[in-house]
This record gives structure tokens, sequence and C-alpha cells, in this order.
């Protein structure tokens, strides 16, 4: 790693806090406007087939109410985003190839949690019934089915 200088980190935080963390802030705002609404994951809402990460905000109230076993109920992977957004945060610092295979590596474990729970039907957490789903019964309605 590079010796950054203290102004030179001062430049990089507002950075983020103006980019990274202000997207953030959009797409937080646009999920709590969906919960008014009745939408807990827009994902599910529109497909009727929940997210590789559903269970994830779960996971972490259970964490905060000290459930760890919970936690891992709800998301085995919960603990997950925390190096993911280190990652991210020394990306410029690190060398792209190990970037890539730490990415490629958290995603792999995403999906291999996501089809091992997607296969599993006494899981209640990830749903598959697309019939259920908004984009289905728009679909259906407008063709007649």
């Amino acid at each position: 790693m590079k010796n950054i200088s203290g102004k030179a980190w001062a430049r990089r935080l507002s950075r983020i806090v103006k980019g990274e963390f202000g997207a953030i802030g959009v797409i937080a705002g646009f999920y709590l406007v969906l919960q008014g609404m009745g939408i807990t994951c827009p994902i599910l809402f529109l497909t009727g087939v929940s997210c590789a990460g559903c269970g994830m905000s779960r996971a972490w109230l259970s964490l905060c109410r000290l459930d760890l076993a919970g936690a891992f109920h709800y998301h085995p992977l919960f603990w997950l985003p925390i190096p993911g957004a280190i990652l991210l945060f020394f990306k410029r610092h690190m060398p792209k190839r190990w970037f890539v295979a730490m990415g490629t590596v958290m995603t792999a474990l995403f999906l291999a949690v996501y089809l091992a729970r997607m296969f599993t039907p006494q899981d209640n957490i990830v749903v598959f019934c697309p019939k259920e789903g908004f984009l289905y019964r728009v679909f259906a309605m407008v063709s007649g089915w």
C-alpha cells in the first residue's frame, strides 16, 4: 500500500461520502418508501423469487438483538458485507487481481448459499413463487391468462 497523507485521506473520505454514501442514501430512501407501501423486498415483489441476499436485513436485526443463531438462520453470510465494504474502500490500494479474486469468491459464496437454500424445501426464507410476482400478474392480466 502507498503511504497516504492526511489531506489525501480527507479528500478520499470526502469523495466516498459524496459518491458511494450518497448513492447508498438514495437507495435507502427508496427502500423506506417501498417499506411504507408494504413492499419489503422489491425483487421478491416484482418476480415472486427471493434474491441471494434474502434474509440479510433480518439477520442483522437478529445480530443487533445479540441473537447470533437467529442471524445465521436468516442468512449464513450476513457478516460478508463488512469485508466486502472494506475491499471496496481499499480497491485503489490493492492489486486488481486480488480484488477480482476476492470479489469472485464472495459472489461464489453467495450463489452457493442461495442455491442450497433455494433447493431446501424446509427453508421458508428463500422462496420461489413466480406466480405471486407483480410482473407475472400484470402479464397474466394483459394476456388474458
